[in-house]
């Protein structure tokens, strides 16, 4: 293999490889977004808006603090008491299943 087909095979897994990072997030944003929505008591269209700003958070601010800040001003003004520590275990935990939900389809 040449140095120009190692170099374009690095390059191919490296765009894949972000790809499939930025499918994970952003299906653990959804999935952070529909949890913060049912502790809220939103559901149906309401819920699925909710998530889809959450999602778009991450257009917006890069990284997870944007999309923590947001979580927890909402929560906050809904009057539902959720920890930091509650909040970043949940974006934790739903990475972890979004990651797998991913690698299933």
């Amino acid at each position: 293999m040449s140095f120009n087909d190692r170099a374009h095979d690095f390059q191919s897994r490296y765009l894949h490889d972000q790809e499939l990072r930025f499918r994970i997030e952003a299906r653990r944003n959804k999935l952070l977004g529909l949890w913060a929505a049912e502790k809220m008591g939103l559901t149906g269209d309401d819920a699925t808006r909710y998530a889809q700003e959450v999602i778009n958070i991450a257009f917006q601010t890069p990284g997870e603090d944007g999309i923590f800040q947001k979580i927890r001003a909402d929560l906050d003004g809904a009057g539902v008491d959720q920890s930091d520590h509650q909040i970043h275990r949940h974006m934790a935990e739903l990475l972890a299943e979004a990651e797998k939900q991913v690698h299933d389809d």
